[in-house]
């Protein structure tokens, strides 16, 4: 080939996917890459990555940006801050969720969705949908054909009164997804405990933001994770759990997986880097900040995650970026006011530091190889939700999103973030590495600065999971026989 052939080539990388680990120079061209090899002609433009390492860029599966909210409260980012800070941070596709409020159609939710991106993004993105409202419409209509146009991933509620369904109604759910080869992704806590503990607490005069964590203890966790792979299991479906916090729901995906079970699992950073002594040692208010469901746990619990991060029980490390600023009415101060832990908006942020922290203190604090810190920053969402190998790899024919790693000391402060958030949980603490070069489809867009592509970022139809294996058509149970 000739230079004029290619528009960008990468010199001198190391480059890591979830599988090999290799040294090469990348050649681009219409925003894929196009060659991989040694001694490859000049391009257009050049970039002499030096002996650094190179990987996929980061596919972060679960974030929620400028999804609708129960007013007062409203996210912090809208689909520009937050994919902007997610390039900062070396993430090139995000996957927010089209919420779909009780009453509302499913389609109405997601041409909603589609009118709050439109024009923003940075990086490209596709949709989640959330079913909150399982009408026959929705179950017969609307989500199986929302499936056919590319919205291949949904995810059940067991708790929060505005999205949960009853077992029966995540039945009727689970059985779409089998019958039209969707990804169910379960928050999986016991709500009826939840409120039974949350009222306890309160009339014992317990309101404060550490309180939050007492009324969501493990066992809500372990209940509802039984309870997900028991319906699971009778529709003979795949599920994935998500943003799983501890020993209690590990052991019960342990178990799933040791009967054969197809049993996903995701955790998140919050579970490595956090403990429920950030929700503060007295009554402050500040723990405010780092209230989440379900809660983090403490040091021992946080050695279950990384060992499960290490052995395969987890599929997907994501964000579950849930930004709130702390000290505005519409964020974790209602109207202004510091209120009871019930009302305090539950999530932290954490799509820009989600891959710097788990490069920083998985791969470089020698917790896990290169290769698996790809797999599940990348690979294996993409593989997930209908995205790979278009994302998640380091691939003749993907699209040339890429990250340059700069393996150097720093400290994460918040004014160096990129998020419209006025704090992040994870201040202070020492890094070993950050993105130094972030490309989405070819272009730079971070270097150290941020050069924006707004409006550039493409949303994704996502093709059938996978990860799903084939099914035959109806469920053992169904069919009436033994399962």
């Amino acid at each position: 080939m000739t230079a004029q052939d290619f528009d960008l080539v990468i010199r001198r990388a190391r480059v890591a996917t979830a599988s090999d680990t290799f040294d090469s120079d990348i050649a681009i061209r219409d925003g894929r890459i196009v060659q991989l090899g040694t001694g490859l002609a000049a391009g257009q433009r050049e970039i002499d990555a030096a002996g650094r390492v190179v990987t996929p860029g980061g596919v972060d599966a679960h974030c929620h940006l400028d999804q609708p909210m129960l007013a007062p409260a409203r996210m912090a980012d809208d689909f520009e801050s937050g994919t902007r800070s997610a390039a900062c941070g070396g993430t090139t596709t995000v996957i927010p969720f089209a919420a779909q409020e009780k009453g509302q159609s499913l389609r109405a939710a997601v041409d909603d969705y589609h009118r709050r991106a439109e024009g923003l993004a940075h990086v490209d993105y596709a949709f989640h949908l959330i079913v909150s409202d399982p009408t026959a419409t929705v179950l017969n209509d609307e989500l199986p054909a929302l499936i056919g146009e590319g919205y291949t991933s949904f995810k059940i509620y067991m708790t929060y009164d505005d999205l949960k369904l009853d077992d029966g109604q995540i039945l009727d759910v689970l059985s779409v997804a089998r019958e039209h080869g969707a990804m169910a992704m379960v928050h999986a806590e016991n709500a009826d405990c939840i409120e039974w503990l949350t009222r306890r607490l309160e009339a014992a005069g317990r309101t404060a933001p550490r309180f939050h964590a007492l009324s969501r203890p493990m066992l809500v966790e372990r209940e509802a994770t039984h309870r997900a792979i028991a319906l699971s299991e009778l529709v003979d479906v795949p599920i994935l759990i998500v943003h799983v916090s501890g020993r209690e729901a590990v052991e019960q995906i342990r178990w799933a997986r040791a009967h054969g079970l197809n049993v996903f699992a995701e955790t998140c950073p919050q579970y490595l880097f956090l403990t429920a002594e950030d929700l503060g040692l007295d009554d402050s208010y500040q723990g405010a900040r780092c209230i989440c469901s379900p809660p983090p746990r403490d040091k021992r619990n946080q050695d279950v995650i990384w060992n499960g991060l290490n052995d395969g029980l987890f599929t997907v490390f994501s964000s579950d970026h849930a930004p709130f600023r702390y000290d505005a009415p519409e964020g974790k101060k209602p109207d202004g006011k510091e209120v009871a832990f019930r009302h305090i908006p539950n999530g932290i942020p954490g799509l820009e530091t989600r891959m710097p922290l788990l490069y920083s203190e998985g791969v470089l604090a020698g917790r896990m190889t290169l290769n698996r810190f790809v797999e599940l920053t990348a690979t294996n969402p993409a593989k997930a939700y209908g995205l790979h190998p278009r994302k998640g790899t380091i691939a003749v024919g993907s699209d040339a999103d890429l990250v340059i790693w700069d393996e150097r000391d720093l400290t994460l402060r918040n004014q160096d973030l990129h998020h419209n958030v006025d704090y992040t949980p994870y201040e202070g603490r020492a890094l070993r590495a950050w993105p130094g070069v972030t490309l989405v489809a070819g272009e730079v867009v971070w270097d150290g600065a941020f050069h924006p592509r707004k409006g550039r970022g493409r949303f994704l139809p996502c093709g059938q999971p996978s990860l799903m294996p084939r099914r035959s058509p109806m469920p053992p149970a169904v069919r009436g026989e033994a399962a």
